[in-house]
């Protein structure tokens, strides 16, 4: 296939050589001689014949476009030679004869041929339209002024040649509207498509200078008719080149205005001034006022009606930004953006009411059969809530299966909305050829502001949750229940809200030195109120609420920003280490959100660790698939805290790891003789046998750094070589040297 692509490349460009050559050397025979008709003729029909073996050789799609193209050149070089031919026999040229009949019907084949082939598949573009009109009606006014006026003045000429006259600037605009409506569209520009229209420039440009010389009885040939071949060159090319298999998807292209459409069509709406000026320099008696002025009103007209489709455009491409902006994708109900700006309205002018709904056993679903028939079980939910609530009210998918309702003030009762809304949910939901069945548990709550009436229905929301899966509304009693995870639940969103999170970073370093090879970032959380709370506190929270899902995002492009900083000042370690849980590796798409955060914050993937433990992939599914995905990205996978999970050895055959976390607990008693140090030594081995790093996690003192370096180890973290800490945009980490 590709050398025959090749071949075929180089006999357009040998084509277009040799001919290009032959048309700039025709200058050089002598005028109007025998030669110089035979060598036009020729050049001519061997364009014609470079026609037909393209057409021929790349089996285009729309042949017949090409085949009438053809057609209308073989035509037109037939009125040469008719003209050569009568000439010859006559010893002179009469005007009008047969070869301007041949001239002028070659016009509409070459113009119906330009138009289909400039057509191409999809959409008409009604700003290119009026764009091409643009050029056609100044192009039409230059050959109006010089030469339709003037001829129809004539009253002492044969009628019959007064028309001829008049018809080859006719038929040139005619042209003109399809070769300016081919180049007004972006997508046409293919090779084969850009040589077509160079060539239909170049024989409508000659054609111009011809006209206007031959009105004034300037015309000599030389140069002009080496332009005409030019033209037959490119034409001939343009059929040969493989690009002219295909017609081009214009429903593609752009109907905008770009720097250089925008230039092009100034210069020709600027064409009626440049004439009026210049037939006023020549003489002031001869202005063509008439032609003149209705030629400019025809581009006024035609730059307004541009100009207002470009503002109906920009009005449209904005709703459809703002729809998209606002609406979730997978469901069609707004998104959380904009439900937050619905209830921030709807607080300012009211006491609203607000729903939060969280889907009981869809997590199992979604491992159990696939991210599919989630996303197909999500869809069916979002349109039986979208039935449910009455009209005025915002129904939006919060992200994840958590829905949300905004009831405006003096709407139908919450509660009652709720049994309506569980029961709706309730029902079984046949998916991805499955029949399934889900929960909910609603929270209601109002009062306060946007943030407080969302923390309160999150609070309500947890309770009804562990009250077995129903709906409650917010009353200040839920605050004071010994519920701390409720509490705990619906303070995490306010504190993601009021960025009280931050991260810190622990060094892990070579042995023996303690050089720094990489970091792991690490969550921490400042509780205005409880002060420090622990990540083994709040995560589990998270991961059962399913916040973790945003917030295991924003940690992941906390990190890489702070990484990208570190590696602009020259201080970045070489990688550095993020943790992934269970519930951010089933959500759909995991995978191409860290592929986005990366292209984002511009970090190499390669750089990046992603930790996971054992239980987070032990089911297997959706997470060993986000996982393999990761490594493909080029994402190093650590396996954290390896040795305490299910199945710690059948995981190394089936997940694509890199790094090898060795728990604490086998590190702690590392020091101690005997069996305490058999498991340390057997973890080394299978790393070292399996061609992993293994990382000893808690090393605590230097005796247990001097004895793992002595069973094998390279890499250790721990409060030994340095404790969690903040970072700072110069951070002094320090490059492993390794």
């Amino acid at each position: 296939m590709a050398k025959n692509v090749l071949t075929r490349v180089s006999l357009w460009a040998g084509w277009l050589a040799v001919a290009v050559v032959a048309a700039l050397c025709f200058p050089l025979l002598p005028d109007d001689s025998l030669q110089a008709k035979i060598y036009v003729n020729a050049v001519g029909l061997s364009s014609v014949a470079a026609m037909l073996v393209g057409v021929r050789r790349n089996r285009p799609e729309h042949r017949g476009a090409w085949l009438l193209f053809a057609a209308g050149v073989l035509t037109f070089v037939s009125g040469d030679i008719t003209y050569d031919v009568t000439e010859s026999l006559l010893g002179e040229y009469p005007y009008p004869s047969w070869a301007d009949a041949l001239y002028l019907g070659a016009y509409p084949l070459l113009w119906a041929s330009l138009a289909r082939l400039g057509r191409g598949h999809g959409d008409r573009e009604r700003g290119g339209l009026v764009d091409a009109a643009i050029i056609s009606t100044a192009i039409g006014l230059i050959f109006w002024v010089s030469v339709v006026g003037p001829t129809l003045a004539d009253a002492g000429s044969p009628l019959l040649e007064r028309l001829v006259t008049i018809a080859y600037p006719l038929a040139d605009v005619l042209l003109t509207t399809a070769v300016a409506r081919m180049l007004t569209r972006p997508e046409n520009r293919t090779p084969s498509l850009r040589l077509l229209s160079i060539g239909a420039i170049l024989m409508l440009t000659c054609d111009l200078v011809y006209t206007t010389m031959s009105s004034t009885a300037e015309y000599t040939g030389g140069f002009i008719d080496s332009g005409f071949l030019v033209a037959y060159a490119c034409w001939g090319a343009a059929a040969l080149h493989p690009s002219m298999r295909q017609r081009p998807d214009t429903a593609l292209g752009a109907d905008g205005i770009g720097r250089s459409r925008l230039t092009t069509l100034a210069l020709f709406t600027l064409i009626a001034p440049g004439l009026l000026f210049l037939q006023g320099a020549t003489g002031p008696a001869q202005i063509a006022w008439v032609s003149l002025g209705s030629g400019a009103m025809v581009l006024f007209l035609l730059v307004v009606l541009r100009m207002w489709g470009l503002v109906q455009q920009v009005r449209a491409q904005a709703v459809r930004l703002g729809d998209l902006a606002m609406h979730d994708e997978l469901t069609g109900l707004a998104n959380r953006r904009a439900f937050e700006e619905r209830l921030a309205g709807a607080v300012a002018t009211g006491s609203p009411t607000v729903l939060l709904l969280d889907l009981d056993g869809f997590k199992a679903i979604n491992d159990r059969f696939g991210h599919a028939v989630g996303d197909d079980l999500l869809a069916v939910v979002a349109e039986r809530i979208r039935a449910e609530v009455p009209a005025g009210a915002v129904a939006a998918r919060m992200g994840g299966d958590e829905f949300a309702v905004l009831l405006p003030a003096c709407a139908v009762a919450g509660e009652d909305l709720a049994v309506r809304l569980r029961s709706a949910i309730h029902r079984p939901v046949h998916a991805g050829g499955h029949d399934l069945l889900v929960g909910a548990s609603i929270g209601i709550a109002d009062g306060g502001d946007r943030v407080e009436i969302l923390r309160r229905a999150d609070v309500a929301m947890y309770a009804a949750k562990a009250d077995g899966g129903r709906h409650r509304r917010y009353a200040p009693g839920l605050d004071d229940r010994t519920d701390e995870e409720a509490r705990l639940g619906a303070e995490l969103r306010t504190a993601l809200d009021r960025g009280e999170f931050h991260l810190v970073y622990q060094p892990i370093v070579e042995l023996p030195h303690g050089d720094v090879a990489a970091v792991e970032s690490l969550i921490r959380w400042w509780h205005p109120e409880r002060g420090y709370v622990s990540p083994d506190v709040f995560i589990p929270v998270a991961e059962r609420s399913g916040l973790i899902v945003e917030l295991g995002e924003w940690i992941l492009r906390t990190a890489c920003l702070q990484y990208a900083d570190w590696w602009r000042h020259g201080v970045a370690p070489e990688r550095f280490g993020v943790n992934v849980s269970a519930r951010q590796l089933a959500e759909p798409g995991f995978a191409a959100l860290v592929a986005a955060v990366l292209a984002e914050t511009g970090v190499h993937p390669a750089r990046l660790v992603v930790e996971v433990t054992e239980t987070a992939v032990f089911g297997g599914g959706a997470a060993v698939r986000a996982v393999q995905e990761l490594s493909d990205l080029g994402i190093a996978i650590a396996l954290d805290d390896f040795g305490t999970g299910h199945s710690s050895l059948g995981l190394l055959q089936t997940l694509p790891v890199r790094v090898l976390k060795v728990d604490k607990s086998f590190v702690e008693n590392v020091t101690m003789a005997g069996r305490h140090a058999v498991i340390a030594t057997s973890l080394i081995q299978v790393a070292n046998g399996l061609g992993l790093v293994a990382v000893a996690e808690g090393v605590e003192t230097a005796e247990q750094a001097a004895e793992l370096y002595r069973l094998g180890y390279r890499r250790a973290q721990g409060h030994h070589f340095g404790r969690p800490a903040p970072a700072r945009p110069t951070s002094t980490v320090e490059v492993s040297r390794v």
